[in-house]
């Protein structure tokens, strides 16, 4: 368990180490920077689960319009 601990802290020490260089080069707080990451990782996964949502129903559209029929009885 002490190794995973350290692990652990080793990649947070040095993931804030990195926002807190960004924020340094941008000038602004490092909460902020992390913030931002935060917020852009929540909406890039809600928008690519809308795209699929999106294109599973035109591709559920595309299924009903176009259907084969065998006759022209079938209408």
């Amino acid at each position: 368990m002490k190794f995973i601990n350290s692990i652990r802290h080793f990649f947070e020490l040095r993931g804030f180490d990195v926002s807190s260089r960004l924020a340094d080069k941008l000038g602004m707080r490092a909460t902020n920077v992390r913030l931002f990451f935060i917020y852009i990782s929540f909406v890039t996964v809600g928008l690519s689960f809308g795209i699929y949502l999106t294109l599973a129903f035109l591709l559920r559209l595309k299924d009903m319009v176009y259907t084969k029929r065998s006759s022209v009885f079938d209408l």
